[in-house]
């Protein structure tokens, strides 16, 4: 399921976003503090980002601007602010898109569509001989599907959009369960183990999934 963060100080107006988004069929999580975001995308995945300017804690570019540091998330900013430089500096600040309230849910949800069209229909990883393809759930090694379920290819994806970043499995379960389901640490193990299997079925030298010993597990550029 599609994820969207809305990072917005207005409960009210955050709630009717969720709402509509809900039921076009998006899962949502709703932050209203701007110093509240880099914490929780170290630890979870969403497909884009619906983020206010005016927030308190952390301004939304400031934001934005730390965003970009380490992901390339599809950012929508959205400001009741309308001056030109205003809209200018939020996509300097690395923004896809802008939208001026007060807004039509409508049109912020047909603005995400449109976005995550063009943002993932290919991802190429920097990761060599590797893509993934988010609205296929499919991932390609030297351009073979290695055919993951649905559940596999969620993992592998929170591992590797965080390259580099040890998940605990009490982590991973939270992010690929949105049901929030009662999952062992060992299915965890089994899942990775499988997805390893698929991956040496494709290239046997390959080791893409590594284990930290007591901590969990990591996605390494190599």
């Amino acid at each position: 399921m599609t994820h969207v963060l809305i990072v917005e100080d207005e409960p009210d107006l955050a709630a009717l976003m969720q709402d509509y988004l809900q039921a076009q069929g998006f899962a949502c999580t709703i932050i209203g503090n701007g110093y509240q975001v880099d914490k929780w995308l170290a630890s979870h995945h969403t497909d884009c980002i619906l983020l206010d300017l005016m927030l308190p804690g952390k301004d939304g570019l400031s934001v934005c601007r730390d965003v970009r540091r380490h992901s390339e998330v599809p950012i929508i900013i959205t400001t009741a602010k309308v001056e030109e430089m205003d809209r200018l500096q939020g996509l300097e600040s690395g923004a896809d898109d802008y939208v001026c309230k007060p807004y039509s849910p409508r049109e912020v949800i047909a603005r995400i569509r449109a976005i995550l069209r063009r943002t993932n229909h290919q991802h190429t990883s920097s990761i060599a001989g590797l893509s993934i393809l988010p609205d296929q759930l499919k991932v390609l090694l030297n351009e073979q599907d290695i055919g993951l379920t649905t559940v596999e290819f969620k993992l592998f994806q929170l591992l590797h959009d965080k390259v580099g970043s040890i998940f605990t499995r009490e982590q991973i379960i939270r992010n690929i369960y949105s049901d929030h389901r009662v999952v062992s640490n060992r299915t965890v193990d089994s899942h990775v183990k499988k997805i390893r299997k698929k991956i040496h079925q494709v290239d046997p030298a390959r080791e893409i999934i590594h284990a930290v010993y007591g901590a969990g597990y990591k996605v390494d550029d190599l």
